[in-house]
């Protein structure tokens, strides 16, 4: 069984159990006041393992599967026996560094409060941009480079502007900051494979090729 797909199904299991289990969600969901009070900072962890609803559920876990499985053999195959490793770690640390910035703008709001794994699979979904940046998302029908820049000025925009539209737009924005940084640093050889990719201009649609 392949990391991702574990991930899905631990993932799958807290929601599902949590979504009856008002006391499980009120203690590991992200809730900066708390968190800066109680020193409660596992929950800048514990609230990506969470979702609200059956359909946040199957679209985050839909998106890990999807993104998961190819950044997963990439990690493989650039990092050797470590790859897996480096790819939990970079799961773990992106939905981290979705909740950070939230915390230290929201620490003394105590209406606040946060879940999902979108800080994650926002960090997996632009890797892939990175790898395959004239890859073709199937919806929107664009070329990954395209919808990697658009997704970054659109969370960027709602996370400044405060849309209240119940989306988690600063774990978007800085989960997928934190995978391209992560990405850069860890496999910096990769810079070029993107450039030189990037610079061969777009092909015929190739999805997750």
């Amino acid at each position: 069984m392949s990391i991702t797909l574990g991930l899905v199904i631990v993932t799958a299991l807290a929601s599902y159990q949590a979504f009856s289990n008002r006391s499980m969600f009120d203690s590991l969901k992200h809730h900066p006041y708390t968190e800066k009070r109680e020193k409660q900072y596992y929950r800048w962890l514990s609230s990506g393992f969470l979702h609200g609803s059956m359909n946040h559920l199957l679209i985050n876990g839909f998106v890990l599967w999807m993104f998961g499985e190819f950044i997963e053999r990439m990690f493989t195959r650039l990092f050797g026996a470590m790859g897996p490793v480096m790819f939990v770690l970079l799961y773990l640390t992106a939905i981290i560094a979705g909740n950070v910035p939230s915390f230290l703008k929201h620490k003394d709001n105590p209406s606040y409060s946060a879940i999902g794994a979108s800080g994650a699979t926002s960090a997996l979904v632009l890797i892939y941009c990175l790898l395959n940046p004239w890859g073709w998302f199937i919806y929107p029908p664009v070329p990954a480079i395209v919808f990697a820049v658009g997704y970054l000025v659109y969370s960027s925009w709602a996370d400044r502007s405060n849309k209240a539209d119940g989306i988690g737009h600063s774990a978007h924005l800085y989960g997928a900051l934190w995978g391209i940084l992560f990405f850069v640093v860890s496999a910096p050889q990769m810079i070029g494979q993107f450039t030189a990719r990037l610079m061969e201009g777009p092909s015929m649609p190739s999805f997750f090729g």
